[in-house]
């Protein structure tokens, strides 16, 4: 007899931690789908929308940014009220399309020039300041646009980045 109540109370706690498990389970599932509805299933409607807009406002030219590196660093020197430095610049320019890459690269010797005559103009105690840094950055890429403009009507060239910066 004491064998008996022992194997139905052990299949009653067995049944009851099944229960719990399977009402955890569940849960879970709910709460996945919960998010998965939430996070992701309106998603394409607006998208869509988004679309239709855009296209019928102008036509767009791919928004895909694609970089357009300069062959080789430039290299100057930088005159400083405590001394002369060496400064080496790489840059890459950001542009829109493959149309606007293109004609970027179409031009690279004229852009060369007037980037270097911009960077030379810098002073090195300038430099040193991640304020003069930005300001050369921001000077480059509006000569840049202005020469583009001239050359092609249009500035193609959205920014130009410092992605080396050596100063000695």
């Amino acid at each position: 007899m004491a064998e008996e109540n022992t194997e139905e109370e052990g299949g009653k706690k067995g049944g009851k931690m099944m229960i719990i498990i399977i009402a955890a389970v569940v849960v879970l599932l709910g709460g996945g789908g919960g998010a998965y509805f939430f996070l992701f299933a309106g998603g394409d409607e607006v998208a869509v929308e988004e679309e239709v807009d855009e296209s019928n406002s102008q036509p767009q030219v791919s928004s895909e940014a694609i970089y357009v590196a300069m062959p080789r660093p430039f290299q100057f020197n930088a005159p400083g009220i405590s001394r002369e430095r060496l400064v080496q610049i790489e840059v890459q320019l950001m542009v829109r399309g493959t149309a606007n890459e293109d004609k970027a690269r179409r031009h690279i010797p004229m852009l060369e020039g007037n980037l270097l005559t911009v960077f030379s103009a810098s002073s090195a105690d300038d430099l040193v300041t991640e304020a003069g840094k930005k300001e050369l950055r921001e000077k480059a890429t509006s000569q840049i646009r202005q020469v583009m403009n001239e050359l092609e009507s249009d500035p193609v060239v959205e920014q130009v980045l410092f992605t080396g910066f050596v100063l000695q």
